[in-house]
């Protein structure tokens, strides 16, 4: 059978991460490492500044005292001898869709994964009820994921609409939509009078064309976007060679 590493954001006791669990544990091995508490939003950020702490707990997962990239990399370069032959992060509780992938920790899971050599994908339900549906769409992932081959240094982020597994309309294969500029932040009082703030709401879709993961998730299907690591926007290259040659 083979060998997969589980991690996400929500934390170790979150109901998604149990939820991908139990659904792949008649396909593989299964070694779970996920951040002791609610880490959505650290992105791929890893804790440089202090040890991590690695507890084993009664039901056989593992909780770390910090990021979801931390999680990964002790999970595949940890106290184990065996390697996983992939990385699943989720089930994330919510869409990570468009932009949210520049923040997500899920999706920094799955990177952190792929950064060190590993497969990787992403999962997100897109709502808080169908864990079951988006643990289907898992199973089925994994079972055909040594059939797939993806260029260096790619991951997968897929989405999973909040819907019973007979109303999910198929699979599109699917490119990232954007959002607006964010809104601005909403200040609130603090019981002593400070003035706080919290981050505004996402702003309303500029792009969710019909070829985009909102159009799918929108339209009841499961939305697979291929993501690169490679941050390069390379046709721009030439145009800041040009600019910096005007000064010469």
């Amino acid at each position: 059978m083979r060998r997969l590493l589980l991690s996400n954001d929500d934390g170790v006791y979150a109901p998604g991460l149990r939820a991908l669990h139990d659904g792949l544990a008649e396909y593989a091995h299964l070694r779970v490492v996920a951040p002791d508490r609610d880490r959505s939003g650290a992105s791929n950020s890893l804790t440089l500044s202090r040890p991590l702490s690695l507890t084993a707990l009664d039901n056989g997962f593992y909780s770390v005292d910090g990021t979801p990239a931390d999680c990964v990399y002790l999970g595949v370069n940890g106290v184990w001898d065996e390697r996983p032959d992939l990385v699943i992060a989720g089930i994330n509780h919510g869409s990570n869709l468009g932009d949210d992938v520049l923040y997500s920790g899920t999706v920094a899971a799955a990177m952190e994964g792929r950064n060190l050599g590993m497969s990787a994908i992403a999962m997100s339900l897109c709502g808080e009820r169908h864990f079951d549906s988006a643990a289907r769409v898992a199973a089925t992932l994994v079972g055909a994921a040594e059939n797939l081959s993806l260029p260096p240094r790619t991951l997968l982020n897929v989405n999973v609409p909040d819907l019973p597994w007979e109303a999910i309309k198929g699979v599109r294969v699917t490119r990232l939509g954007y959002r607006g500029p964010a809104e601005k932040a909403v200040p609130i009082k603090d019981p002593r009078g400070r003035t706080r703030y919290w981050i505004a709401p996402q702003a309303a879709n500029a792009d969710d064309g019909e070829d985009t993961d909102f159009a799918a998730i929108s339209a009841g299907f499961v939305s697979i976007t291929p993501l690169q690591t490679d941050l390069t926007r390379h046709p721009a290259r030439d145009d800041v060679q040009a600019w910096l040659d005007a000064f010469a």
